[in-house]
């Protein structure tokens, strides 16, 4: 389970860790826990893992998920102040977030993947 990011190190994956970490407490999600190298989440519609390194994304008994993030030039660019300017851990806490709160996901071709 989960790719291997050359450019992850395990000092990478340590420092992902903690950022998210921190995030979830400051944004009051509590239905993530860290794992290792993934973040687990128990959402409304499921149960995912999020790999520290890669950014893959997993739903227990269905496999991989393709959420694909959108680049900077089409939407505004998530800024983590004081954090990172790794845009692999914004996308990473991008993804972790979004499935925390899987209720409030309108994009359809995650729905159908988390749904199917």
């Amino acid at each position: 389970m989960g790719g291997v990011d050359p450019e992850a190190s395990l000092t990478t994956v340590e420092m992902r860790r903690v950022i998210v970490n921190e995030s979830l407490r400051l944004l009051k999600i509590n239905n993530v826990r860290l794992d290792g190298n993934y973040a687990r989440i128990e959402g409304k519609l499921g149960e995912y893992a999020v790999h520290l390194g890669s950014g893959q994304v997993y739903k227990q008994a269905s496999g991989a998920l393709h959420i694909i993030p959108v680049h900077s030039q089409h939407r505004g660019r998530l800024f983590l102040p004081f954090l990172d300017e790794d845009p692999r851990t914004a996308e990473i806490l991008s993804k972790v977030v979004l499935l925390a709160e899987d209720t409030k996901i309108k994009d359809p071709s995650i729905l159908s993947q988390l749904r199917g």
